[in-house]
Order: structure tokens, then C-alpha cells, then sequence
């Protein structure tokens, strides 16, 4: 479900010109309501009649001043009573703003920090190798002894040391 409202929401802001700030806006509403579990709890609860909810997330919207396609989708959400789902949205919004520029994005994992020049050249090679423009997200892992790990999307390329030896382990568990 939080596809097809991040789709849609995509249509419109791309469409209008408007879509990172859109998508600052919404990142901002999600963390408010984040650090406001009582508001969230607000917009969540269905004894709480549907006018008071919207007049509580008007009042917001005042507030926040946030552009008009901002508050459209806020109210379209709170109508839906997908409000409470507006960070899974704004993920998968962000995703569809990234698909749609030609970018993806790769998590790295190596053994230990690298210098900036392998990350560009990394991103390169990756660029290359999917034909987009790559985001790259660094973690370090020293389990993996050595080597990297670089998932995009659902795809894994695994060049650790650490799975190169359990490879090898099983190997030669198999000829014993």
C-alpha cells in the first residue's frame, strides 16, 4: 500500500517541479511525528472522531507551513488512515524519486574504513555496471576479515574473505 501512495505522490511533485522539497517536508512530518508518540497515538486511535483528527492536523499544516501539495497528501493520508504509515512512505517515496533520476542506491560493507579514492572509483565501477548513477552507503564489518560486500536492491555481490574461507571450508569438508 505505501507503494502505490509513494507512486502516486511521485507522479504529482515530479509533474509540479516540487519534488525534494516535498520530500524534505514529509521527511520532516515523520520525524515530528516520530518524537511525538502522543500525536501519533492521536492520528492512530479510531475512537477519536475523524473531525478532530483533521482539525488536529490543520492546525499543523498552519503551522509547519508546508506547500499545498505537502498538506493534500497529509489530508489524503489521514483520510485513508495511513498517517500513522508516513515513514514507510517517505522511504518508498524517496526510492521512487531516486528510480525515476536513474539512481540507485548500493550498501558497502568492508572489513575497514577505505580511503575516499576507492569509494569514487567503487562508484564507478558500480555505475558501469548497472548503468545508473550510484548512491553509495559505507558500514564496516570486521567479521569480514577482508574484502567487501555490496548489496543493491536484492542483489548481493559477496568479495569477503570471510565467505572466500567458509568456501573453502566446505570444500574440503566434501572431499574428506
Amino acid at each position: 500500500m505505501a507503494r502505490r501512495y509513494a507512486a502516486a505522490l511521485a507522479d504529482v511533485v515530479i509533474a509540479q517541479g516540487e519534488a525534494r522539497e516535498v520530500q524534505e517536508e514529509l521527511n520532516a512530518w515523520a520525524q515530528m511525528l516520530e518524537d511525538n508518540a502522543g500525536l501519533l497515538e492521536v492520528f492512530r486511535n479510531p475512537t477519536i472522531p475523524y473531525e478532530q483528527k483533521r482539525n488536529v492536523l490543520n492546525t499543523l499544516i498552519a503551522r509547519t507551513r508546508v506547500r499545498p501539495t505537502t498538506a493534500n497528501f497529509l489530508q489524503v493520508l489521514l483520510q485513508n488512515h495511513r498517517l500513522s504509515e508516513l515513514k514507510e512512505i517517505n522511504r518508498r517515496f524517496a526510492l521512487q524519486l531516486d528510480e525515476r533520476s536513474g539512481v540507485i542506491s548500493a550498501q558497502v560493507t568492508t572489513a575497514r574504513d577505505v580511503p575516499e579514492s576507492t569509494k569514487e572509483t567503487l562508484r564507478a565501477q558500480l555505475g558501469t555496471l548497472t548503468g545508473k548513477k550510484v548512491q553509495l552507503q559505507f558500514t564496516v564489518d570486521e567479521e569480514l576479515i577482508g574484502g567487501i560486500v555490496t548489496r543493491i536492491g536484492s542483489t548481493v555481490y559477496d568479495g569477503s574473505v570471510r565467505t572466500q574461507l567458509q568456501q573453502i571450508k566446505q570444500k574440503m569438508a566434501g572431499e574428506n
